[in-house]
Order: structure tokens, then C-alpha cells, then sequence
């Protein structure tokens, strides 16, 4: 494992207890969208079944296992235990225009025609787009809380950091994978907006907003 490969994951769990600490210190899932949420358990659900076929370290089974909990943790603090907070009228994004698309594009186009690689690419596919959910009910709303602009950075930090890996991989190793690393320049760059404003903005102390 290289070092941007380390952060990338430090990155993405500092991301995930970010948002779980945002909604249970303040007993709310206000700003938070549901729907991105769900992409993301399903994103990981359907990544990590190689749990049951294979085995490659204690940290990777360690930290597959804690992004899956965590999802569905997170999916269930939002649709049941805080369910009165949850903002139903701003999150509206139409998640089946990101769903479809991603699985057929995952029958096209993957790396083997097998069940476990087609719905791995599947999950490639979706976590590219998986996050506009969420930009879409901040801009409905036209701000975000600090807590939450911080949660966002982290995600997508972790993102522009495993581009990084990709690129250390394929100089040092002369390894790449394709698919991963198209859908997650489309990833990071939907992130771009955001970067922009959390570094002009959130990290003066102002309030994020983006354009309506």
C-alpha cells in the first residue's frame, strides 16, 4: 500500500465519522441527503462481496466491513431514528437516473463478464455520480452547514487522493485500472465547485453556499 493510498481511506473514514458524529451530537439529519446515502450502502454492498471469496489483509477485511455498517448505520440514523429531521421536501433528486445507467453500463463495459466484476464496476460506476444527491439538495437549499462542508471535503479529498494512487501505481508498478480511474476523475471533478467554495469560503469562516 503507497501512501496516497492510505490517505485516500483515512480520508473516507474521517468523512463517514464526520457525518455519523454531525447527526447523532445534534440529533438531526437536517442538510444530509438520504438518497446519496443509500447510493452509498448500495455502493458498497455490492463492491465488497469479495468478502466472501477472498481474503487479502486484517485492514482491508477490517475496513470494507466498517464502510458497509457504516452506510446502513447512517441510512437508518436518517430514514428511522431521526426521521422527523430529515428534509423529504429539498432531497428530490430522481436516484433511478443513476442507478440504470450505472448497471447498464456495467454489463457493457467492465472486466469480466462474472457476476462479483460486473457488480464491482457497477459500484465504480455509481460512487462516481453517487454524491449528486447531496450537491443537488445544497443548492436547493443554498447553503450547507460547516459540519457538513467538512464531511464533503473529506469525501471528496478521498477521491483526488486515490487518482494520486492510481497515478504512483502506474509509474512504480506500471499497474492501472481503467474503469476506476475515469469514473473517478467524473467523481472528483463534480467536486470541483464545492473545493472551490470550501477554500474560498468555509475555511474563512464564512457560510457555504452554492449557486441556486
Amino acid at each position: 500500500m503507497n501512501i496516497f493510498r492510505l490517505l485516500a481511506d483515512l480520508s473516507h473514514l474521517l468523512a463517514i465519522i464526520i457525518l455519523l458524529i454531525k447527526i447523532w451530537k445534534t440529533r438531526s439529519c437536517a442538510g444530509i441527503s438520504g438518497k446519496s446515502q443509500i447510493l452509498f450502502a448500495i455502493v458498497y454492498t455490492t463492491r465488497y462481496l469479495d468478502l466472501l471469496t477472498t481474503y487479502v489483509s486484517a485492514y482491508n477485511t477490517v475496513m470494507k466491513i466498517f464502510f458497509i455498517v457504516a452506510s446502513y448505520a447512517t441510512v437508518y440514523l436518517m430514514y428511522v431514528k431521526f426521521k422527523a429531521t430529515y428534509d423529504h421536501n429539498h432531497d428530490t433528486f430522481r436516484i433511478e437516473f443513476l442507478l440504470i445507467p450505472s448497471a447498464i453500463l456495467a454489463l457493457l463495459i467492465n472486466r469480466e463478464f462474472t457476476v462479483l466484476e460486473v457488480l464491482w464496476t457497477f459500484s465504480i460506476y455509481l460512487e462516481s455520480v453517487a454524491i449528486l444527491p447531496q450537491l443537488f439538495l445544497v443548492s436547493k437549499t443554498g447553503e450547507a452547514e460547516s459540519i457538513t462542508s467538512h464531511y464533503l471535503f473529506a469525501l471528496g479529498s478521498y477521491r483526488g487522493l486515490y487518482l494520486l494512487n492510481w497515478i504512483y501505481r502506474y509509474i512504480v508498478e506500471d499497474h492501472y485500472e481503467l474503469i476506476a480511474i475515469v469514473a473517478g476523475v467524473i467523481q472528483t471533478v463534480l467536486y470541483c465547485d464545492f473545493f472551490y467554495l470550501y477554500i474560498t469560503k468555509v475555511l474563512k469562516g464564512k457560510k457555504l453556499q452554492l449557486p441556486a
